[in-house]
Order: C-alpha cells, then sequence, then structure tokens
C-alpha cells in the first residue's frame, strides 16, 4: 500500500523531531498508536460483520435448497401416494367383479372356511426300545396334554378398511 522504506522513516522522524518538539513527540507518537489501534479494531469488526452477513447469505442460500428439495420430495410422496391409492382401487374393483362374476356361476364346493385351530395329530403309543417297558408304562402313564409343538395356531387375519 504505501512504500515507505527505511530511509524514508528516517527522514520523517528528522522532520517530526523538528516541527514538533522533543519535549511533545512521545506524546504524539502515543495518541497516533491510539488511534491506529482504533483503526485496527474498527477493520477487525467490519470484517467480521462482513464474514457473518456472508455466512448469512450461504446459510439463506443453504435454507432455501433444503425447502425446495423438501418440497419435491413432498411432491413426489403426494404423486406416489395418489399412484398406489389408484392400484389399490383398481385391485379392489377387479377381486370385486372376480367375485361378482363367480357369485353368478353355481359352485361346486363351496369355499372352506380357515380353520382356526389345525386338527390335533391323533396319540401314538411309544413302542419300548431295545426292552425297555419302564419308559413305555412312564409315558402311558402321564397325562396327554398339549404341548407347544402340537398346537398350531391360526395365522392372523389381516383386515384393510377402503378408506
Amino acid at each position: 500500500m504505501f512504500d515507505i522504506t527505511s530511509s524514508k522513516l528516517l527522514i520523517l522522524g528528522i522532520v517530526a523531531l523538528l516541527v514538533i518538539g522533543p519535549k511533545d513527540l512521545p506524546a504524539l507518537l502515543r495518541t497516533i498508536g491510539k488511534y491506529i489501534g482504533i483503526i485496527k479494531r474498527q477493520a477487525a469488526e467490519f470484517r467480521a460483520q462482513f464474514d457473518e452477513a456472508m455466512r448469512e447469505s450461504e446459510l439463506a442460500d443453504l435454507k432455501r435448497d433444503v425447502e425446495s428439495l423438501g418440497h419435491e420430495a413432498e411432491q413426489t410422496m403426494r404423486a406416489a401416494e395418489q399412484s398406489v391409492e389408484k392400484d389399490w382401487a383398481q385391485a379392489q374393483e377387479s377381486v370385486t367383479a372376480a367375485l361378482d362374476d363367480r357369485a353368478g356361476v353355481p359352485a361346486a364346493d363351496p369355499p372352506a372356511a380357515p380353520p382356526e385351530q389345525a386338527p390335533a395329530l391323533p396319540e401314538v403309543e411309544p413302542r419300548p426300545l431295545n426292552g425297555s417297558a419302564d419308559h413305555a408304562e412312564a409315558a402311558a402313564s402321564e397325562p396327554a396334554s398339549a404341548t407347544p409343538e402340537t398346537q398350531h395356531a391360526a395365522p392372523p387375519q389381516v383386515e384393510k378398511s377402503g378408506a
């Protein structure tokens, strides 16, 4: 910015010493230093405010980008939802039409209702192994109780409401 060499600084100091005098020169240098410090602080504050304004501007741009992405995602989700609802309605209509067509034709066998519980397996007497009748008698004397392996629960039925 300023091209101040040591020779120019020496000439400036000699002129200041002659014009101001040796008595007032230290007070003048302190005052100049004080004002230079104030100017540097103001410049640093200005730079900090400028940097913050730039960050806010970048954040505002990022916020707008994120909001636009959110709107696009929302529109995509709505379009997908409408497509799924349309497909669901078509599937319901085709099932209803198929059931109506089948209701008009006499069926040979009515469709069986889903079983609530699977039929119990027949009890089989245990056969003695290698002549050990004690195990067979012990198994025969125990009451036949339903175990988790022999119980079969019907699968849960899910109903979908036509909303």
